[in-house]
């Protein structure tokens, strides 16, 4: 380095790199990582470094395996009260989930929950949760309200939400869903329901708790005229929009979200063709969420060939939740993509790093290059393609946000 040029904060040494910057995993052996202010300002070959390794940053790790973007995961429902293992219980009993959720199951049975808990009882029983993801390689994590269902519970989960990323030092976004069911006091009335939604988002919006807005469209959620609304006020906020769609029918829920420019379809699972379509042309990634179709033992699977045809990015995330994936790592979700939907581990790769950096709105992850935030993990792994390969374990070695150690 020139007289006068700062050092940097941290330099890795002797790994593999996988960039995903271009085709194929962007592989560089004998590699080289360099940070600055939280920023990559180095990515390339360790024998290309400028100048001497002790001469460039204040810490240098020689390390081995391999460093990946750090992994971002785009939909979960991580802060809830309790949990729903009788209902699993049920489902394997022969119970539907719609049967569980009309007889006060399913949702409902968590928004109990959550409006028991005080706040400092919901941060401590969900942060066990997000530390998990963490530990296995999630470096930017979503976090979705919709088991408050009232004002304050939808507050109090949202600030919790944002305490989480406070506590682990990551990015968390936040997801506004309190179309996500129809809670006991309107019971008869999904309209006016939507009403008290739509009033309350400007106040929430207000307190800075949430960057994005979704519903749950379905047969056992709400119709698409009614998320439609929730759409429209949305936008008149400037949030970005996604959707729970076409996980159980087909109500053009990904059509859609993608007319409203949406980020995500997510599920995904029974939408057509028209909505395929739809998605590629207004850029909205489609959310995979193998977790949920495993608990369910479903068989429909989500239309992957007209998606990769169409040019749909394909993410991959965990909905870690108590009633349908009580999944604790994205990593296995990864694995879970591969063996149900036949993602390459590749594709499961980007789907859990730029596809789903995508599905929240950030262009400044998920990729290795620089100018890129410094989120990466360190792997024990002789290729990426054993991210999407082993069912369990411990492969990570470090978790870096921002160039800083997390876990």
């Amino acid at each position: 380095m020139s007289a006068g040029t700062p050092r940097w904060d941290g330099l890795i040494t002797g790994i593999s790199l996988a960039t995903l910057d271009g085709a194929g995993y962007g592989e560089i052996p004998d590699a080289a990582l360099g940070w600055q202010n939280g920023r990559i300002v180095y990515v390339g070959p360790r024998a290309d470094l400028p100048a001497p390794e002790d001469t460039l940053a204040d810490q240098v790790i020689e390390a081995s395996g391999w460093i990946t973007p750090g992994l971002v995961d785009c939909h979960t429902h991580v802060v809830f009260a309790g949990d729903r293992a009788r209902e699993f219980e049920m489902r394997l009993q022969g119970e539907s989930y719609e049967a569980i959720a009309r007889a006060g199951g399913g949702i409902l049975s968590t928004v109990r929950a959550v409006r028991a808990a005080s706040e400092d009882e919901l941060l401590a029983q969900s942060l066990p949760r997000a530390k998990a993801l963490v530990a296995d390689g999630v470096t930017t994590l979503e976090i979705k309200s919709g088991y408050g269902l009232d004002l304050a519970n939808e507050r109090k989960m949202l600030r919790v939400a944002r305490r989480i990323g406070e506590v682990l030092g990551i990015e968390v976004r936040t997801t506004y869903l309190a179309a996500h069911a129809l809670p006991p006091e309107f019971s008869d009335d999904a309209d006016g329901y939507i009403d008290a939604v739509l009033e309350w988002l400007p106040m929430l919006h207000g307190e800075g708790l949430i960057d994005a807005v979704d519903a749950f469209c379905e047969g056992i959620g709400f119709t698409p005229a009614q998320t439609r609304r929730v759409f429209e006020a949305a936008h008149t906020h400037g949030l970005p929009v996604k959707l729970h769609a076409d996980q159980l029918s087909d109500l053009g829920g990904a059509g859609l979200v993608a007319e409203f420019d949406g980020l995500s379809a997510d599920h995904v699972e029974y939408t057509s063709a028209e909505s395929v379509q739809a998605m590629a042309g207004h850029g909205t990634v489609a959310v995979l969420l193998p977790g949920a179709f495993h608990v369910l033992r479903e068989t429909k699977l989500p239309p992957l060939d007209a998606f990769r045809e169409h040019g749909v990015p394909m993410a991959v995330a965990t909905d870690c939740n108590p009633g349908t994936a009580p999944l604790l790592s994205l990593r296995q979700a990864m694995q879970l993509a591969c063996t149900h939907f036949r993602l390459t581990p590749e594709e499961a790769l980007r789907g859990a790093t730029v596809h789903a950096a995508r599905a929240l709105g950030l262009d400044d992850r998920g990729v290795l290059k620089v100018g890129a935030r410094a989120d990466f993990v360190l792997w024990d792994i002789g290729h990426p393609a054993e991210l999407g390969y082993w069912l369990g374990g411990r492969l990570c070695l470090g978790v870096f946000a921002g160039g800083r150690l997390i876990a």
